[in-house]
């Protein structure tokens, strides 16, 4: 039966669907992927049983990208590619297919991040993540404004979220 995490904030398919382009989805807290590939890595090892060895990442769409995550006693290599989409992020095992998530922008707004993270655990075998993203319109939390510099700030709390951009993708890391 597929499964939301709410805590973690991850929808995966228990077997995922080669037919399918997504096998769930996941709605990280920041674009650091120092900081939040180690739980996910954890997560999806523990549902699906298996050993992660290789995380492939959008590298315009996170910063502070690491070469190598340690999990479990091993070290998780982590590359770039540009050949999917910037809201993909792919997890590779040591048997079985890959697994290809979702990665809902971590700005967006609760309830269509929420709806996206079930809509991916249904059967998504006809649908492309554009599509998905068509289905669960995912704009961008009301409470964050955009600045002329590109950065973006809390309306409500005057400070402001720093490194995260209001657009889909962001700079390269430096």
């Amino acid at each position: 039966m597929p499964r939301v995490d709410s805590a973690l904030r991850l929808s995966l398919h228990p077997v995922p669907d080669r037919r399918a382009v997504v096998d769930g989805a996941w709605w990280p807290y920041s674009r650091d992927a120092t900081a939040e590939l180690p739980d996910l890595i954890a997560a999806v090892d523990q549902r699906l049983q298996r050993t992660t060895l290789l995380v492939r990442v959008h590298p315009e769409e996170w910063r502070r990208i690491p070469r190598r995550i340690p999990a479990r006693g091993r070290q998780v290599r982590i590359e770039w590619f540009r050949h999917a989409g910037p809201q993909m992020i792919v997890l590779s095992f040591t048997s079985g297919e890959p697994v290809a998530l979702l990665v809902i922008p971590p700005e967006t707004a609760v309830g269509p991040a929420e709806a996206a993270l079930k809509l991916t655990v249904r059967n998504t075998a006809d649908l492309t993540h554009d599509a998905i993203f068509a289905l669960v319109p995912v704009p961008p939390d009301p409470a964050l404004r955009a600045t002329a510099d590109g950065s973006a700030h809390r309306g409500n709390e005057g400070g402001s979220v720093i490194g995260q951009e209001t657009r889909l993708s962001t700079r390269l890391p430096t």
